[in-house]
């Protein structure tokens, strides 16, 4: 038996194996046995002819066999194979893609810059970038990436278009309300440059999907909105040895960097450990400056370029903060943590980030208040019911839209302080913008002593959508 070591972009063919035990006497045989047992890895290894492809090297133990004898060369038992593909932008300049008459009209701009030329434009060409998100961060990044030439581009999202969407997410306008994400982004991106090959993905990244998914490109950009789909990239792109391409925003802050890149930290480095589900609440909670995605997914694309080029300086090992509202940037170094435990398959990310599973939503959790729809409260109210009703929205939240029937208008993190004037011998009913704050609201009392709580679920975007639609929908 021989080993074969398989490397990480390959690893998907194999289940995830870094090494694969065969049989063969020869480099040939063994190879032969591998793709056999792995048919997956067959096309990668050798070309329609069955010769080895020119991109790929397979060494016997430090000897590279084509200064041996090539597939012919003999393998004992015990021997040690290792294949070695070439990396993103590794490719000889002969066996990169030739520009059109068009293309060199359309990137003149770039061909005339030394540290891009006729060899950078044709890498951008060649490039396979993958976008996970089409939202505030993808919106920019996707456009300017399609922009600057780079010949194939994936889209994974599976949301539609809202209103809500448009004062930040700038690759969709109003015609696109409604329409999936992806289907628009597609459109906007076919008509900046109708050179790009778009590879669309109208469905979730799941942790049974994403090696697939990620394993043809030769980047990966995370312009996602939640901690489950962001460890799930970083731990794929970490198994496929794939860069990611990192940004986050909020309100008015921002964070950018580079991960698992030229064995530089991942984002696990960064944060081994989500924070627990509510802490940090989300855009359509906090909020966020429609510009400031702008700003953060402008710099991912402008990674993503220096990456294919093999050009600058990236932000691997390093996190860039920016503060829109004082305009400033800072920069903070980041280290690989030589106790983080490897990353070697991809787990349950709901699970991992703290958050039920749908199969666990049958279970009844006792909460110390009573969920109440926006329909069976309008009903009981006609029907003479006299709750005390708090807002626990901020102020400014409450000139967006606001219910006429409410007693007091406090935030939900201020509840204690006004429980004197909440009487305790009627119900109470707290809303906020979509439940999740008035929910802690309640607790909150809860722990006080009051007992008659009802909690308005969906809160007042509900309340618009299912009773009131003359309420703002924000």
């Amino acid at each position: 038996m021989a080993t074969i070591f398989i490397p990480t972009p390959l690893r998907p063919y194999t289940d995830g194996a870094s090494s694969v035990d065969v049989s063969g006497e020869t480099v040939g045989a063994v190879l032969n046995a591998l793709t056999t047992t792995h048919a997956g890895l067959a096309r990668h290894l050798r070309d329609d002819s069955g010769k080895l492809r020119s991109f790929v090297n397979v060494y016997l133990g430090d000897e590279d066999i084509r200064f041996l004898e090539g597939d012919k060369t003999p393998v004992k038992d015990g021997d040690e194979l290792t294949i070695v593909p070439s990396i993103a932008g590794g490719s000889g300049d002969e066996d990169l893609p030739e520009l059109t008459h068009e293309e060199i009209a359309r990137y003149s701009r770039h061909l005339i810059l030394d540290e891009i030329g006729m060899v950078g434009q044709r890498k951008l060409k060649n490039a396979a970038v993958l976008c996970v998100g089409t939202g505030g961060l993808g919106s920019p990044l996707l456009l300017y990436l399609a922009s600057a030439g780079v010949g194939r581009i994936g889209i994974v999202d599976f949301d539609v278009v809202d209103h809500s969407n448009l004062h930040r997410q700038v690759i969709h306008g109003t015609s696109s309300v409604g329409m999936s994400k992806v289907a628009s982004a597609a459109a906007r991106l076919a008509d900046i440059n109708p050179n790009v090959q778009l590879d669309l993905f109208e469905e979730p990244l799941t942790s049974e999907n994403a090696l697939e998914l990620l394993a043809p490109y030769d980047v990966v950009v995370d312009g996602t909105d939640n901690f489950p789909t962001r460890y799930l990239v970083n731990d794929a792109c970490v198994i496929l040895g794939k860069p990611n391409v990192y940004g986050s925003i909020f309100k008015f802050e921002g964070q950018a960097s580079v991960f698992n890149y030229q064995g530089g930290p991942n984002y696990r480095d960064l944060y081994p450990e989500p924070p627990p589900p509510g802490l940090v609440p989300s855009c359509a909670e906090g909020g966020v400056l429609g510009i400031l995605p702008g700003i953060i997914g402008v710099i991912q694309a402008t990674e993503t370029v220096k990456i294919i080029l093999g050009q600058g300086s990236t932000l691997s090992g390093r996190l860039l903060l920016y503060d829109a509202l004082n305009m400033k940037f800072r920069e903070m170094k980041l280290r690989v943590d030589p106790q983080a435990k490897p990353i070697t398959e991809l787990v349950d990310y709901q699970q991992f980030c703290g958050i039920p599973a749908a199969s666990d939503s049958v279970e009844t959790v006792e909460e110390p208040f009573t969920n109440v729809a926006p329909s069976v409260l309008s009903e009981r109210l006609e029907g003479g019911w006299a709750p005390f009703v708090i807002d626990v929205r901020k102020p400014h939240e409450a000139d967006i839209a606001n219910l006429a029937f409410v007693d007091l208008l406090q935030p939900h993190d201020q509840i204690a302080a006004v429980v004197d004037q909440i009487p305790r011998d009627r119900d109470v009913v707290v809303y906020c913008k979509k439940g999740g704050r008035s929910a802690k609201a309640a607790r909150i009392l809860a722990e006080q002593g009051f007992t008659q709580l009802f909690n308005l679920d969906g809160g007042i975007n509900a309340w618009s959508t299912d009773v009131d639609q003359s309420v703002p929908l924000y």
